[in-house]
């Protein structure tokens, strides 16, 4: 048998050796044994999906103002009287599907939670893995800056980013402008347990022998944290990570509650509930209650998930 063909044969058996290895990993043996984690993933996977898909499954673009009339504002959802079978959950006070809205606002919240979570998690995690691995007053400087933004609630700091942001620019701040806003407002307000956590794992780290080994033969100390340290300190970053974008999706929802999030044209589910309860005393409780239902749903969903995989990753906890 020639070696071309050992190596053909050897590709599919280390394929199949990893499937396993994955099937009957630990992680995994633990998620099939929950059903409430099992329940949180599906739910999930399909508001996450269905907003992706918005302009595929909903009935009209909100955003586009050529779809919307308001002769169709303030109907009821299609199973009341009056109710229209055009809008299964019935329309707000522009004449949008709240369907349609729920399915777009869904995105708009789930996109700005990710890339503020992600921006978080890399301005964290640098911050602390320069601060364990160097020391001294770098080590200072970059932990009491972490003390002095703990002292300030997440909302409050999201509020001076946003407020600073307006009076930089004004009449120049549009819709594009306050979304990047609002990611950089959020993420910087959840940078600090990153920071905290990985310094303390890169404290451990740097003195152990691998470290050692790689600042004897002369690698550069960025390619030593991000290279050799960084790999043994991403478990609880991911645990963080996880349980942070529920916070950041809540914390959206608050600021556009307030006002101070996106525009009711390109409404996330903040904005949809902020425009819902003007209406609630009038008895058109739709236009708050659906979307505050999706946003509940997804962010008990998340944080289920973040407290299955702190379990699953805490050998102590299983």
């Amino acid at each position: 048998m020639t070696a071309g063909t050992n190596q053909a044969i050897a590709q599919p058996v280390e394929r199949r050796s990893r499937l396993g290895a994955i099937l009957d990993s630990d992680i995994l043996y633990s998620f099939r044994r929950s059903k409430v984690t099992i329940v949180a993933a599906i739910v999930t996977f399909a508001i996450v999906v269905a907003a992706l898909l918005a302009p595929v499954i909903a009935t009209q673009d909100p955003y586009d103002l050529r779809q919307l009339s308001i002769i169709d504002s303030h109907i009821p959802p299609v199973w009341q009287k009056d109710g229209d079978s055009r809008f299964l959950l019935g329309t707000d006070d522009q004449g949008r599907d709240v369907f349609s809205t729920i399915l777009y606002g869904s995105r708009q919240s789930i996109t700005i939670g990710v890339m503020a979570t992600l921006f978080a998690a890399v301005l964290g995690i640098a911050l602390g893995l320069i601060a364990g691995y160097a020391g001294g007053a770098t080590d200072t400087v970059i932990m009491r800056a972490a003390d002095v933004q703990a002292t300030f609630p997440a909302i409050l700091i999201a509020m001076l980013v946003d407020g600073t942001s307006r009076a930089l620019f004004g009449s120049q701040r549009n819709d594009t402008l306050v979304f990047y806003v609002m990611v950089l407002s959020i993420g910087l307000s959840f940078w600090v347990q990153y920071a905290r956590t990985v310094r303390g794992s890169t404290l451990v780290e740097k003195n152990k022998d691998y470290v050692l080994a790689a600042r004897l033969i002369g690698i550069h100390p960025p390619l030593i944290l991000f290279r050799h340290v960084l790999p043994n300190v991403i478990g609880p970053m991911l645990v963080i990570a996880t349980i942070n974008l529920a916070l950041a999706v809540i914390t959206e929802a608050t600021l556009s509650f307030l006002g101070l999030g996106l525009p009711s044209t390109q409404p996330s589910l903040g904005t949809l509930i902020q425009i819902g309860q003007k209406y609630l005393f009038a008895g058109e409780w739709w236009i708050a209650i659906f979307p505050g239902v999706t946003l509940a749903a997804l962010v008990l969903a998340v944080n289920l998930l973040g407290d299955w995989l702190r379990d699953a990753l805490n050998p102590r906890l299983r």
